[in-house]
């Protein structure tokens, strides 16, 4: 590790720059942007085959006690004691106007919850779960496990090559499994929208079992430039940008991830003003947006309606490189929100027409069994 005054290295940075990655500081950590094949040609080998991305800088937190899932729904809107043990869900923390804290993802492990959550918030989602659940529950940082993805349609065929099991799992789902001799927590899940893995191991493991995966003539590194890219196609949120504290679930088309149960009994931050917007609808909507032309629209570009009239901004915006073509994500009034909407964005001072579309913009290949 690094100096604390300086960025942090993950457990595989020497394998990185072995390789050629372009490094950045990113969430308080040296992390590959891109390896010498480029971003676009990273995404086209993900969507075709499989990419490796390194994704330690997450932060790893097992939540034990009496009733772990009674507990951490006080913090997070998710229905966690319907789960049993080995499935997963996604959630995010709210704060008591409603707004998103985090989003994170939730495995029942049977006598406790592994939780993953993200490299820019973790500190403070932490020091979150330790000081709210401090009476009835202990909080565990794993610090000592890198956290790596497999993604692509050929994931499931390379990852069985090491362990069969890995082929029976459904999307959502976790196992503790050796892995190229590696005790490793290994979850069906991902945030490219394509099928893969997530898996869990010890740091001074994670070079060897990285390495072998490489070894996999289908097996490429993928930078975190090629892993926005992708997510933006499938159409996923990225903290800090498209979910923030002033973004509420319904306003960023989350509902599905707060259950009829959640939703009656409440007992979350928030979750009059949250309950409330359901009813109500919300006054803005996440959604997606095809701009004409090639030029792609980025984040903070102002959306206009066609009276030009400054109505929203992107939140997510760039080249796909499955498409061929610039798409982004913003907010825009619910009245606007509806497919084949027609916008302008304004870039650089004049406007570019645009319009709403249903998103992913690139169809989601999770494995459901």
């Amino acid at each position: 590790m690094n100096d604390t005054s300086q960025t942090k290295q993950t457990a595989l940075y020497d394998l990185h720059v072995e390789l050629g990655a372009k490094m950045t500081p990113f969430a308080g950590y040296d992390m590959p942007v891109q390896y010498p094949d480029g971003i676009m040609k990273e995404h086209l080998h993900t969507r075709e085959k499989a990419g490796l991305f390194d994704v330690s800088h997450m932060g790893q937190v097992v939540i034990s006690g009496a009733n772990p899932a009674k507990s951490i729904e006080k913090l997070i809107p998710g229905d966690i004691e319907a789960l049993s043990a080995g499935q997963m869900r996604y959630s995010f923390l709210t704060n008591d106007n409603g707004g998103i804290l985090d989003d994170l993802i939730v495995t029942q492990r049977g006598d406790d919850l592994f939780v993953v959550v993200n490299a820019g918030c973790k500190d403070q989602d932490i020091a979150l779960f330790k000081s709210a659940l401090k009476n009835d529950a202990t909080v565990t940082v794993l610090d000592d496990r890198a956290l790596v993805a497999l993604q692509g349609p050929k994931a499931v065929e390379i990852l069985a090559r090491f362990n069969p099991a890995v082929a029976d799992m459904s999307f959502m789902s976790y196992q503790e499994l050796e892995i190229a001799g590696a005790a490793c927590f290994v979850t069906r899940s991902g945030y490219t929208g394509e099928d893969g893995y997530e898996i869990s191991i010890p740091n001074e493991r994670a070079e060897e079992v990285c390495r072998a995966f490489l070894a996999e003539e289908e097996v490429a590194p993928i930078g975190l430039g090629a892993r926005d890219s992708l997510r933006l196609e499938s159409g996923l949120c990225l903290y800090g940008h498209d979910l923030t504290t002033e973004t509420t679930p319904a306003s960023a088309g989350l509902l599905w991830a707060i259950s009829k149960r959640r939703r009656e009994e409440g007992g979350f931050p928030g979750a009059t003003i949250i309950i409330d917007e359901i009813a109500a609808k919300p006054k803005m909507k996440r959604v997606g947006i095809l701009p004409e032309g090639r030029a792609p629209a980025r984040e903070h570009t102002e959306i206009a309606d066609m009276d030009g009239n400054v109505v929203g901004e992107i939140t997510s915006g760039g080249f796909a490189p499955s498409l061929q073509a610039p798409i982004a994500m913003g907010y825009v009034p619910l009245e606007l929100s509806k497919a084949d909407t027609q916008l302008q964005l304004i870039v650089r001072g004049k406007a570019r027409a645009a319009k709403v579309v249903k998103m992913p913009f690139v169809e989601q290949r999770y494995y459901r069994g």
